[in-house]
C-alpha cells in the first residue's frame, strides 16, 4: 500500500505541475497582460507604454523564466529605473540590499499581490476557501447520507412503488439547476408573497456566524442537485448487487432481507457511489459560483469570479492551482479508499 501511495502521489505531482504550467500560459497570453497593464495605469496608454510597463515587471521575460519564478525555483526579476533606484519580484523599491530576497515564488509561500483587492493573494485564498470550506461541509452533512439512504432504500427492490418514486425524486432533484432551485427556495421560504418568510434570501451574513435561517436555503439548494445523482448511482449499483449470485445463494440458504442488505450487499454497493461522492468535492469547490452568487455569499467560486472578471492573473493562478490540488487529492482519497472497500482488488 506504501508503494502504491508513493507511485500515485509522484503522478499527482507530475500532473499538478502539467496542469499548473498550462495555467500559467493561459493567463500569461499576451493580451491578458496587455489588459492587465491598462487596468493598472490607463486604458489610453500607448502600445509603447503597455510594453514599458509589462517590461519593467517582468512580463515579458520568456515563458519558462517567468514560470520558474513563480514557482520560486529561480531568481526574481529586478528593474533599475532612472533615477537608479532599484524595485523587484521579490522586493519593495527602497529596500537595503542585504534584506532582497534571491527567490520568492510559491515554494516560498508567496503567491504575489491582488491587482483587484490589494492584498496577498494567499491571505484572500486561505479565508476565501475556508468559507466555502464551512459551506461544502454542511452540504456534504445533508446531502451523503440522504443520498444513500434513497439510493440504498430505492435499490433493495427493484421496480417497487418506492423504487418508481425515490428514483423519480432523484431525476427531478439532479435535472433541475441550482439557480432555478434556488431562485423557487428564495421566492417560496425567504419573501413574503407566499407569507413563508422562515428564512433569509441572503447569505452574507453567514460568512461571520452560519445561522440556520440564512445558511440553510443555500446548503439545501446545493444538496438537492447533488443528492440526486449520487442517489441514483447508489440505486444502480444497490440493483446490481442484489442480482448478484452470492445473494442469490444467501437467499436460498435462508438469510434474512434484512441480513442480506446490511451484511452482504451494502459494502459492496457502496464501492461505487464512494467514487462518485469524492468526486463531487472538487465540484463543489469550484461548482458553487451560482449559488453563492444567488445568496451573496463570498467564497471561492465567487472570488474565481472576481479575479476572471478582472483579469487579476496573480490571484486566478492561485484558484486554479488550489482548484487542480483538490481535484488530485480527492482522486488520492478515492483510489485509496477504493483499495479498502473491494476486498477483490490486491496491491503487490
Amino acid at each position: 500500500m506504501g508503494i502504491f501511495i508513493l507511485r500515485r502521489l509522484g503522478v499527482m505531482l507530475l500532473t499538478a505541475l502539467c496542469l499548473t504550467f498550462i495555467v500559467f500560459w493561459l493567463t500569461n497570453l499576451y493580451p491578458n497582460l496587455e489588459k492587465l497593464a491598462k487596468t493598472q495605469g490607463n486604458f489610453r496608454m500607448s502600445d509603447e507604454a503597455v510594453s514599458s510597463y509589462l517590461g519593467d515587471r517582468g512580463y515579458l521575460e520568456p515563458l519558462p523564466i517567468k514560470f520558474a519564478q513563480w514557482l520560486g525555483v529561480a531568481p526574481g526579476w529586478v528593474t533599475e529605473k532612472e533615477d537608479g533606484t532599484e524595485f523587484g519580484r521579490c522586493f519593495k523599491e527602497g529596500t537595503p540590499a542585504e534584506e532582497r530576497p534571491n527567490f520568492c515564488g510559491v515554494l516560498q509561500g508567496d503567491w504575489g499581490q491582488s491587482t483587484v483587492f490589494k492584498d496577498d493573494v494567499g491571505n484572500i485564498v486561505t479565508t476565501r476557501l475556508a468559507l466555502t470550506g464551512k459551506l461544502m461541509f454542511w452540504v456534504l452533512v445533508l446531502m451523503v447520507p440522504s443520498a444513500l439512504i434513497i439510493g440504498v432504500l430505492a435499490g433493495m427492490r427493484e421496480g417497487s412503488k418506492i423504487d418508481r418514486s425515490l428514483s423519480t425524486v432523484s431525476i427531478v432533484s439532479t435535472a433541475t439547476p441550482e439557480y432555478v432551485s434556488g431562485v423557487i427556495f428564495i421566492a417560496v421560504f425567504a419573501s413574503s408573497a407566499f407569507g413563508l418568510k422562515w428564512f433569509k434570501g441572503s447569505a452574507t451574513s453567514a460568512m461571520e456566524s452560519a445561522n440556520f435561517e440564512n445558511f440553510f436555503l443555500p446548503v439545501l439548494t446545493i444538496s438537492l442537485y447533488g443528492m440526486g445523482y449520487i442517489a441514483r448511482m447508489t440505486r444502480a449499483s444497490m440493483t446490481e448487487v442484489m442480482t448478484a449470485q452470492y445473494i442469490r445463494t444467501a437467499r436460498l440458504k435462508g438469510v434474512s432481507f434484512k441480513n442480506i442488505v446490511l451484511k452482504h450487499a451494502l459494502r459492496n454497493a457502496l464501492i461505487a457511489p464512494f467514487t462518485v461522492i469524492m468526486l463531487q468535492i472538487p465540484w463543489l469547490l469550484n461548482g458553487v459560483v451560482i449559488v453563492e452568487t444567488l445568496f451573496n455569499y463570498k467564497g471561492f467560486g465567487w472570488v474565481l469570479v472576481q479575479a476572471a472578471g478582472n483579469n487579476d492573473i496573480e490571484l486566478l493562478l492561485a484558484v486554479s492551482v488550489v482548484s487542480v490540488i483538490v481535484v488530485l487529492l480527492t482522486q488520492l482519497i478515492s483510489d485509496i479508499g477504493y483499495v479498502f472497500l473491494n476486498p477483490r482488488i490486491r496491491i503487490s
